[in-house]
């Protein structure tokens, strides 16, 4: 069952610079949403996973500035996942104006997979096989 993750939010005046436009450390956070999200869609929540002793570090980021937001603008963010392997996750992400679909920002995520001391560990078997049954395929 590959699956695309669809988030919404709307941009916050405090999620904007000097300029008027979102800074771009924000859209690592609307990332973070879209991830937890798509996780929680599996039935899995992340807070869950962490009870579990499971927890996923952003090991690698990748992002790709296409226009900027602004203040009250509908944001969507299309969280993909890409690769699933023993100890990581990658996910890919859209993320557009809702209205439109203009284009703002495609990025990427590497996680690792770490024990609550914070070293490497593989991810659990059941998880690992529910995550690959949603690998995104490009149709």
């Amino acid at each position: 069952m590959p699956l695309e993750q669809l988030s919404e939010l709307r941009v916050r005046y405090a999620e904007t610079d000097q300029m008027g436009v979102v800074y771009h450390a924000n859209y690592l956070v609307w990332c973070e949403i879209g991830r937890t999200d798509f996780i929680r869609a599996l039935g899995r929540p992340y807070a869950q996973l962490e009870t579990e002793g499971v927890r996923l570090a952003v090991a690698d980021v990748s992002m790709r500035f296409h226009a900027g937001a602004t203040y009250d603008d509908p944001i969507r963010v299309r969280t993909r996942l890409t690769a699933v392997r023993s100890r990581a996750l990658t996910f890919a992400y859209q993320i557009e104006h809702a209205e439109g679909g203009r284009l703002l920002v495609t990025a990427s995520t590497m996680l690792m997979a770490t024990g609550a001391d914070g070293r490497s560990r593989a991810l659990p078997e059941e998880l690992r096989t529910l995550l690959a049954g949603a690998l995104w395929e490009e149709p």
